[in-house]
């Protein structure tokens, strides 16, 4: 008898599962919402003038322990500026075939250069894809936003920078 009632018991589950309405999700073609704390892609930020925030100091690559980043740092010169200060990141690559997601590299970053969006649709049938170079990982400029190389904001420093008190393009160097 009490065998008997354990295997009843034991389809209670499946029995009860039964009923329920079934949720399906058609998600390719209408993708669901995506919480806003979620972290996926990561992003490359710029100043508001367009200069890049990424000082080229590898400290996320040290900081990533599954060795899936590679930034190769040169230094800037008064002709070709691509960030404010002495370095910037000329080389940068996400290996995202090794990347955990564990978001270390974010908070190793100085200068907040490095950010995760909420993009998380990487997959892709070549692997070679799945390593992201600067020009996948940048932000795209805004309308107010000149490409680099340029000149720094007029009158700023870069603790100016590290500080966001840089407003746009039209503080440039040469403009008004």
């Amino acid at each position: 008898m009490a065998k008997a009632f354990g295997s009843v018991l034991g389809f209670w589950v499946t029995f009860k599962q039964m009923f329920k309405p079934k949720v399906t999700e058609y998600y390719p073609e209408h993708p669901g919402p995506i919480a806003p704390q979620y972290h996926g892609r990561h992003q490359l930020n710029r100043y508001a003038d367009g200069l890049e925030k990424c000082i080229g100091c590898e400290l996320c690559a040290w900081a990533c322990p599954a060795d899936a980043i590679y930034v190769e740092g040169a230094d800037n010169t008064e002709q070709e500026r691509f960030s404010p200060g002495e370095r910037y990141g000329r080389v940068y690559q996400i290996n995202y075939l090794r990347c955990i997601g564990c978001g270390l590299c974010i908070e190793a970053c100085p200068t907040r250069a490095l950010t995760m969006t909420n993009e998380y649709e990487m997959a892709d049938d070549n692997r070679s894809d799945l390593i992201y170079g600067k020009d996948r990982l940048l932000a795209p400029l805004t309308s107010d936003m000149a490409p680099p190389p340029h000149a720094m904001a007029t009158e700023s420093t870069d603790e100016d920078y590290y500080r966001g008190n840089i407003v746009g393009v039209n503080l440039l160097r040469g403009q008004s």
